[in-house]
């Protein structure tokens, strides 16, 4: 597949002109226009492109890639030193954010939900980012937790009371602490997300909403490998995805 037909390919998908966005969706670094295998992960780290560059990859394909709005726009250090390893290995950068986290398929909103057996309700809040709807298997809090853990594999932290039942839950991967107030409007009982910050505590005990932070990465490993998935299935491009570990 042509580079070209790959970015093509993959706006066609997930149609990054639908959100307002931090950093630009797309191709970033351009290599070579031929692209036969694609590694993805969740963040075009050095550690990825090492691994990438040793797999003999054509394309790299994330959800965090570079260009971040208000970051310094110069390239040295380390930016310079992955911007150097791409071009010296002639490989591509392609990265998709927001349009990756809000695809209703293919994205990490959908695909937590789907490995939490959770039944989406539908979407709301800034974006159509926060998704809402019911945790059917019963329990409280803490066995939400202790189930959320089992899935990704790493110890979620809850905050509030561990013993609220549970039936309604809203949850957004990453960095969504801040949308803990608009899914409280939801009328929830516990909020999912990768991160937390110190004044969730404090939301969740006076709202006797739970939170639960399971991981930014943790959280958003999924939406990518799903992509490259259906990459591979529809273009039979030779399509690996490589975990670098992220305790975040």
């Amino acid at each position: 597949m042509l580079l070209r037909d790959l970015h093509g390919w993959l706006d066609g998908c997930l149609e990054p002109w639908r959100y307002k966005d931090y950093a630009p969706n797309g191709l970033q670094v351009e290599g070579r226009s031929e692209v036969r295998k694609v590694v993805t992960g969740v963040t075009a780290s050095q550690a990825l492109i090492d691994a990438a560059a040793e797999r003999g990859a054509d394309a790299i394909l994330v959800h965090h890639g570079y260009f971040w709005k208000g970051e310094d726009a110069s390239i040295r250090g380390m930016k310079k030193r992955r911007v150097a390893s791409l071009l010296r290995n002639d490989i591509s950068l392609l990265a998709y954010h927001l349009p990756l986290d809000g695809h209703l398929e293919l994205g990490n909103n959908a695909q937590l939900g789907k490995l939490l057996g959770l039944a989406v309700a539908g979407q709301s809040g800034e974006q159509n980012l926060l998704w809402h709807g019911e945790w059917n298997a019963g329990g409280d809090a803490a066995a939400l937790a202790a189930h959320v853990s089992d899935a990704l594999g790493r110890s979620a932290q809850l905050l509030g009371r561990v013993d609220k039942p549970v039936r309604r839950v809203a949850w957004c991967t990453g960095g969504a602490q801040g949308f803990f107030s608009d899914a409280i409007a939801l009328g929830i009982d516990v909020f999912i997300t990768g991160e937390a910050s110190e004044q969730n505590y404090h939301m969740a005990m006076e709202s006797d909403v739970a939170f639960i932070a399971a991981g930014h990465h943790a959280t958003e490993r999924f939406g990518i490998k799903a992509l490259g998935e259906h990459l591979a299935q529809v273009s039979g491009i030779n399509v690996e995805f490589i975990d670098v570990f992220n305790p975040v």
